[in-house]
Formats: C-alpha cells, structure tokens, sequence
C-alpha cells in the first residue's frame, strides 16, 4: 500500500492538535537545535526492525499505548524491575509474555545516545518509533510534539487497573478511555491498530467458543486450526487476517463481517451503540477518514499527562533509572 494519500489525509487535522499537546509542556521543535538528526535515527531503527521482522511494527505500537495508557507518556513500560525496590509493568497481566520490541528501543536509544547524550527521552524516542511503525507498515504519519520526559517509577498493579482487557465490553471501554479524557471517535479510531498484529489463544478463546457476536465459520475455523478448548494457549492468529502486517482499514470490515479475534473489538460494532457503530462503518468504508482520525487520535493519546520541564529525567538506558 502506497503511503502517500493516508499521509496527505491526515496532516490538517494533525497540524492543529500538534498546538494543543504543546500547551501541556511539549513541542514539535524541542530537538531541532540540541539533536537535529533524532527523527532520521529513529526512522533508520524502526526500518531495520520491521525489515527484518514485519510483526515488530505492531508490536512497537503497542508498547507506545501500554505505556501511554499508564500513567502517561513516561517510558515507566520500559523498566525492568528492580528487586526490593518495584515490581514494574514488565510482568503486569496484560503485559507479561505478550509485550515486545524492547530490544528496538534500546538499539535506537544506542545510536541516539551516540550522537546527542543525555538529550533525548526514551518516551518521546518510544513516541516517534510508533509513528514510524505505523508508516513503514502502510499506515498515517503525523508530527509528533516532543519534550517528555522519563519517570523514575513503574507499577504492575497501575499496570493492571488501567489496561483495557481483552474481553472488556464496551461501556467499560468507553469509560476507561473518559477516564483519559479520550471520546469514543478516539476508542474506535485507536482501536483500528489492531488492522497488524497478532493475538494469543489464550487471549481470544473465550471470545471464539462463547460469543455468539462472533461468526460462526470464522469462529470455528480458529477452534479448528489453532485455539482448541484445552493447549495451546501461546497460539497466534492474525488479528487482521487478510493482511495482518498492513495498516489499513481492513480491521473495520472484519468487524462489520463478525471477523474479529477479541470480544473487546467487537463490542464496536453491534452492541447497540450508534456512535461506535457510526464509526466503524465510517471506516470500512473509506480508509482516508479512518488514517486522519487515527492519526489524530494518536497525538493526542501521545499527550497523556506526560511528564517535562523540570519532572523525571532522561534516562541513558531505557530499562533503568539513572
């Protein structure tokens, strides 16, 4: 898929909100003098990753929204755990063995620690690199506003509480995502990431065997192929099958077909809701809409109560407090 149109569709209504994340601290310059050549090593990183490995850029994707939905933007994902001191996100429930790609971050973090020390966050290089996934796999680019900054703490039970689940209904959804000052346009367009990537058995079993919202050859043909009801929990199946590693708007299609892996994505669509429903049929339908929503979206979850100015630091190794 040619990236151009997406790009081109989504940049007003970015320009505009890129304004309104600067009021909260942070800036689409903020690098342009102390580490110029930032976006390109980022970029180059990201390249290398979903070159060699396609999955990486769903995968950076969603470590940028499991740690922007927890306590903001802060790279607290990126921890590791320090004995005796905290348990982090690493191992919360819906984070441990399922997410990925802190190898790229730290490779990336490497290079920009090469050329510009102590200058750049791990939360903003976090913040650029799921741009850039996004991009490289099809999808929107935006501006991302830069200047967070790294907390020095992380929590497994923030982790826990504030993580929409797998099987979450959508009033949960829509309530979890107000509680981040979030709109169900925000839910429903954010929820649209799950066009790449893929999902475990264990996550979408009970979506598969239980759920009568769920197409009943679709649903047997999992059970058949790679979910049994009993093994095989760390089965993957493509969250978007027809192209599970391009960003488009397939994603929304399936959910009008019933073809979805997650009881939370399905709620979308069918659950009585009009303006989720609205939406998803908005974006099966025309791609063009779906990249410049998600893209706002974006910049907006990027703005999470993060932390700049004078609050946490610049880490010089992502998994580590300095």
């Amino acid at each position: 898929m040619q990236t151009g149109w997406l790009w081109l569709s989504a940049f007003a209504a970015v320009a505009a909100l890129a304004g309104g994340a600067q009021g909260q601290g942070l800036s689409r310059e903020f690098y342009n003098a102390t580490c110029p050549a930032l976006q390109a090593v980022v970029r180059r990183g990201v390249a290398r990753a979903v070159r060699r490995e396609p999955r990486m850029g769903a995968s950076i994707l969603r470590l940028f929204f499991h740690d922007c939905f927890v306590n903001g933007c802060d790279a607290s994902v990126l921890l590791d755990d320090v004995p005796g001191n905290f348990t982090g996100e690493k191992n919360a429930g819906p984070n441990a063995n399922s997410l990925r790609g802190y190898e790229v971050i730290d490779a990336i973090k490497a290079q920009v620690e090469a050329s510009c020390n102590a200058t750049v966050s791990c939360a903003d290089i976090l913040a650029l690199a799921a741009r850039d996934a996004v991009n490289l796999l099809g999808g929107p680019s935006w501006t991302v506003p830069l200047g967070r900054r790294d907390t020095r703490n992380t929590s497994a039970g923030a982790a826990n509480t504030n993580l929409p689940p797998p099987d979450a209904g959508l009033p949960t959804l829509l309530s979890m995502f107000r509680a981040k000052g979030l709109d169900a346009r925000d839910l429903t367009a954010l929820s649209g990431a799950h066009t790449v990537g893929r999902a475990r058995c264990a996550v979408f079993r009970s979506h598969i065997y239980n759920d009568s919202a769920a197409d009943t050859a679709f649903a047997a043909g999992l059970r058949a192929s790679v979910c049994p009801a009993a093994g095989g929990d760390g089965n993957l199946a493509p969250l978007e099958p027809q192209a599970p590693d391009a960003f488009d708007n397939g994603y929304f299609r399936d959910l009008v077909a019933r073809r979805v892996l997650l009881r939370s994505d399905q709620a979308l669509y069918g659950a009585g809701n009009g303006t989720t429903d609205g939406l998803v049929r908005a974006y099966a339908a025309n791609g063009t809409a779906f990249a410049a929503d998600f893209a706002a979206a974006m910049v907006r979850l990027g703005g999470l109560a993060p932390a700049s100015g004078s609050g946490g630091e610049v880490r010089l190794n992502c998994r580590r407090v300095n």
